[in-house]
C-alpha cells in the first residue's frame, strides 16, 4: 500500500491519475456526483460499524482481564473451601453413627412395648374375644339369677294377691247377697232390680289363681352354685397373664440388651476408624500441592500479563483512532462537499466549502495509503491467533474433543497408557480419563468415585452391611425369648360352662308364666261393675237397701284400687321380665357350645403357635434394629462415594481458566477486534476509490471547457470547444507551492 501510494502520487505529480487540475464537463456528471457520494457514504457506515466493533473488543477485553485476579482469588479460594471442608464432612457423616446406634439403644431400652408390645398385639385379635364372650355370659348369668330372683319373690307376692283378692270377692258376693234378701226386693217396683243385681253376682266368683305356677327356688339354688366360681375373675386372670407379656419380655432380654448395647459400641468404633484409611485426604494433599504451585505461578506471571494487556490495549486502540482519522477525514469532506456544492458554478468557479471537502478528501486517501498497511498487518496476525484458538483449543473444549485428545494412550507420556491415572496414582493402567473426570466433576459427583479411589481403597468392602450385621444377627438369635402358655380357663372353670350348659335355666316353662300373667286377674272390671251397680242402685227407692248397694260400690271400688291394681303391676312387671329371661336362655346351650369350642380352638392356638409367633415377632424386631444400621451404611457409601468433597469447583477453575478466561475474554474479542477492524480496513480500498473520484467534483479547478456560439453569422452551428484558462492561460500550470504540495497529496 505505501508503494502503490507512492506511485500514485508521481502519477499525479504528472497530471495523471485524476492529478490535472481540469475537469471536462460531461451530461453524467450531476449523476457521477451522485453516484460516487452515496457509495462513499454508505462504505463509511460500515467502516464505523466495524471500528465501533474494534473500538468495543478491546475495551471488553482490557476490562475482563483486569478482573482475572478476582476470578483467580475466587476459584482458588473456592477449591480450598472444598478441600478444607472434606475432613470435617467425613467426620460428621461418620459421627451420625451415634444418632443410629441411639435409635437402637432406644428401641431396645422400649422393648417391653415394642417386642412385647406386638407379640400382644398378634395373639389380642385371636384371645380377647374368647375372653369376651366367656366373661359376658357369666355377666348374663349373674343377671338371670338376679331376675330369677325377683320373678320368684314377684310370684310369691302375685299367689298372696291373688288368694286375698279371692277371698274379698267372696266376702262380697256373700254380703251382697244377704242385702238383696232385704224385704224391698219383694216388692214389685224393685223386685226386677234385685233379680238383676243376683243374677251379676256370679261374675265376683273365678279371680286369678297362681298357685299352679311351680316355685322358681330350684333354679335360682342351681344358679348359686354355679356362680360360686367366679368365671369373670378368671378372664380376668387371663387377661392379665396376656397383658404381662411386655413386662415378661422386659424381664427376660435384660442381659441380652446390655450385651447387644456393647455390640454397637464397638461397631461404633470400626466405622470411625473408617475415617482413617480412606485415601481422599492424601490425594487432597497432592491436590493442595498443585493448587499452590498454579497460584504462586499465576501470581508471578500476572502483573506481566496485566502489563502486556495495557500495550495491547493501547495498540488496539491506536488503530481504531488511526481507522477513525480516515473515517472522519472522509465524512467531513462529504459534508463540506455536500454543503458547499452550488450546480450552477462552473469548476473554475467552486466555492471555499466545496473546495475544502474536496481536499479533505484527498487527506483521508493519503491517511488511507500510509497507514492500511499497518492494519493489515495486525489484522492478519490476529486472525491467526485468535482463528486458531478458537478451532484449536476453545471450540475442542467445549464439545470435550480436546479431552479425547489429552486423553489418548501415550500421548502425553510414552511409557503410560493412562496419563492422569498414572499422575495421580502413579498407576497408569487404571481407567481414568480427563473426559470422565471433567464430566464427573461438571455434575458435582465426589471426588472418591470421580478419581474412582476404589482401587485404592475399596469402601463397599470395608462398609460390607453384613460384616457389620451379623454380630447384630448373632445377638439377637441368642435372644432366647420364651413366653410361659397362657391358660384362658382353668378345669373349674371349664366346668362350670358345662353346667351352664345344663343347668336348665332353659328349660323353664315360660309359656306357662307367661299366659298366666296375660290374663285379666278377675273376671269382670270391678270398676265398670261397681258402675253399673251404682246404676242400678240409684233405681231404687230410698231406703237400707239402696244405702246398703251404695256402700257395696264403694268397697268394690276399693277392691279394685288397694288389691286388683297392684296385682296387675306385679303380672305385667313378671310378664316383661319372664320374656326377657326367655329371650336370653333360649339358645343358652347353643351360646355354651360355641364359647367351648373357640376356647379350646385359641387354646390349642397358644399352646402350639404361641413359641413361632414369639419367634416371628422378635425376628421382626431384630429386623427392624438391623435396618437402622443397613439405612445407616448405606448412606455412608453414598455420601464418601458421590457426596464428600464434591469436585464441582475443581469443573469450575478449569472453566474459568480455559473457557471463560481464554476464549471468553482473550479470543472472543480477539476474534470481534480482527472481523471489525479487517473490515473496516478492506473497505477502506473502494473507499480509497471513491474518495479519488469524488473530490474532482469537489474543488476548485484551474481551468474547465466552454462551449461559445458563432455570433458572426448570426446562424446557429455546431459549437466549438475552446480551453479558457482561470485568468489568463500563461498562469495556467502556475501555481503556488500550497497548491503544489496539496495536488500531490
Amino acid at each position: 500500500m505505501p508503494l502503490v501510494g507512492f506511485f500514485f502520487c508521481l502519477c499525479r505529480c504528472c497530471n495523471k491519475c485524476g492529478g490535472e487540475m481540469h475537469q471536462r464537463q460531461k451530461k453524467s456528471g450531476p449523476f457521477l456526483k451522485k453516484y460516487f457520494t452515496i457509495s462513499l457514504l454508505v462504505i463509511c457506515v460500515f467502516m464505523s460499524i466495524g471500528i465501533m466493533y474494534g473500538f468495543a473488543a478491546n475495551q471488553y477485553m482490557r476490562t475482563h482481564v483486569e478482573e482475572t485476579r478476582k476470578l483467580s482469588d475466587s476459584n482458588f479460594n473456592d477449591l480450598r473451601t472444598l478441600l478444607n471442608a472434606v475432613p470435617g464432612q467425613i467426620d460428621y457423616i461418620l459421627d451420625q453413627f451415634t444418632h443410629t446406634k441411639e435409635k437402637a439403644f432406644d428401641d431396645l431400652d422400649n422393648i417391653n412395648s415394642l417386642l412385647g408390645g406386638s407379640i400382644y398385639e398378634r395373639l389380642r385379635p385371636k384371645v380377647l374375644p374368647v375372653l369376651k364372650d366367656i366373661k359376658a355370659l357369666a355377666e348374663d348369668m349373674k343377671t338371670n339369677r338376679a331376675t330369677l330372683v325377683r320373678l320368684n319373690t314377684l310370684l310369691t307376692d302375685m299367689k298372696q294377691s291373688s288368694a286375698h283378692l279371692r277371698t274379698s270377692l267372696r266376702d262380697m258376693k256373700t254380703s251382697m247377697e244377704q242385702t238383696l234378701t232385704d224385704p224391698q226386693c219383694s216388692f214389685p217396683v224393685t223386685a226386677t232390680t234385685c233379680a238383676s243385681i243376683s243374677q251379676s253376682l256370679s261374675v265376683l266368683d273365678g279371680s286369678a289363681n297362681f298357685d299352679q305356677l311351680p316355685s322358681l327356688d330350684g333354679h335360682i339354688a342351681q344358679l348359686d352354685g354355679l356362680l360360686q366360681t367366679d368365671l369373670s375373675s378368671l378372664v380376668q386372670k387371663a387377661n392379665d397373664s396376656l397383658s404381662d407379656i411386655p413386662e415378661e419380655v422386659k424381664n427376660q432380654t435384660r442381659d441380652f440388651i446390655s450385651e447387644f448395647k456393647k455390640t454397637l459400641n464397638s461397631i461404633h468404633s470400626d466405622v470411625k476408624n473408617v475415617s482413617t484409611k480412606i485415601p481422599i485426604q492424601k490425594t487432597l494433599s497432592n491436590f493442595v500441592r498443585y493448587i499452590n504451585n498454579t497460584e504462586d505461578y499465576i501470581l508471578h506471571y500476572l502483573p506481566t500479563v496485566e502489563k502486556c494487556n495495557s500495550y495491547r490495549w493501547l495498540v488496539c486502540l491506536t488503530i481504531c483512532c488511526l481507522l477513525t482519522l480516515i473515517l472522519i477525514f472522509y465524512l467531513l469532506g462529504l459534508l463540506c462537499g455536500t454543503l458547499g456544492y452550488d450546480q450552477n458554478a462552473t469548476p473554475t468557479n467552486r466555492g471555499c466549502v466545496s473546495n475544502t471537502g474536496g481536499v479533505l478528501l484527498m487527506v483521508g486517501v493519503g491517511f488511507s495509503f500510509f497507514f492500511s498497511w499497518i492494519v493489515m498487518t495486525i489484522v492478519v496476525l490476529m486472525f491467526v491467533t485468535g482463528g486458531n484458538l478458537e478451532n484449536l483449543v476453545c471450540e475442542p473444549y467445549r464439545n470435550k474433543k480436546f479431552f479425547q485428545i489429552l486423553d489418548t494412550p501415550y500421548l502425553l507420556n510414552e511409557d503410560w497408557k493412562y496419563y492422569l491415572s498414572g499422575l495421580v496414582f502413579n498407576k497408569p493402567d487404571i481407567n481414568l480419563t480427563f473426559e470422565q473426570v471433567y464430566s464427573d466433576c461438571k455434575d458435582n459427583k465426589g471426588l472418591y468415585a470421580t478419581l474412582k479411589l476404589d482401587h485404592i481403597y475399596n469402601v463397599s468392602e470395608e462398609l460390607n452391611i453384613t460384616k457389620h450385621t451379623g454380630d447384630i444377627n448373632s445377638n439377637l438369635e441368642n435372644m432366647n425369648l420364651i413366653i410361659n402358655d397362657i391358660e384362658l380357663l382353668d378345669e373349674a372353670g371349664r366346668k362350670t360352662l358345662m353346667d351352664i350348659s345344663s343347668s336348665g335355666i332353659d328349660k323353664i316353662d315360660y309359656a306357662a308364666y307367661i299366659n298366666a300373667t296375660e290374663r285379666s286377674p278377675t273376671r269382670v272390671n270391678l270398676m265398670s261393675f261397681a258402675n253399673n251397680l251404682q246404676r242400678k242402685a240409684n233405681q231404687l227407692p230410698p231406703g237400707n237397701l239402696k244405702t246398703s248397694l251404695n256402700d257395696h260400690v264403694d268397697t268394690l271400688r276399693n277392691i279394685h284400687q288397694n288389691q286388683v291394681v297392684p296385682l296387675q303391676n306385679s303380672m305385667s312387671i313378671m310378664h316383661q321380665q319372664m320374656k326377657g329371661l326367655h329371650h336370653r336362655t333360649s339358645k343358652l346351650r347353643d351360646r355354651v357350645s360355641n364359647i367351648i369350642f373357640f376356647l379350646n380352638s385359641t387354646q390349642y392356638f397358644l399352646t402350639s403357635q404361641l413359641a413361632k409367633v414369639v419367634i416371628e415377632e422378635s425376628k421382626q424386631f431384630g429386623i427392624k434394629i438391623i435396618s437402622y444400621f443397613e439405612r445407616y451404611l448405606q448412606w455412608v457409601k453414598m455420601a464418601i462415594t458421590h457426596q464428600i468433597a464434591a469436585c464441582k469447583p475443581a469443573a469450575t477453575a478449569l472453566d474459568s481458566a480455559v473457557d471463560v478466561f481464554l476464549c471468553s475474554y482473550i479470543v472472543d474479542p480477539l476474534n470481534l477486534f480482527w472481523f471489525g477492524i479487517g473490515k473496516a480496513t478492506l473497505l477502506l480500498l473502494p473507499a480509497l476509490i471513491f474518495a479519488v473520484k469524488l473530490a474532482k467534483y469537489l474543488r476548485r479547478m484551474y481551468s474547465e471547457d466552454v462551449y461559445e456560439d458563432d455570433l458572426v453569422r448570426k446562424v446557429q452551428t455546431v459549437p466549438r470547444v475552446e480551453t479558457v484558462p482561470m485568468k489568463t492561460m500563461s498562469h495556467a500550470n502556475t501555481r503556488s507551492p500550497v497548491e503544489q504540495g496539496t495536488q500531490t497529496i
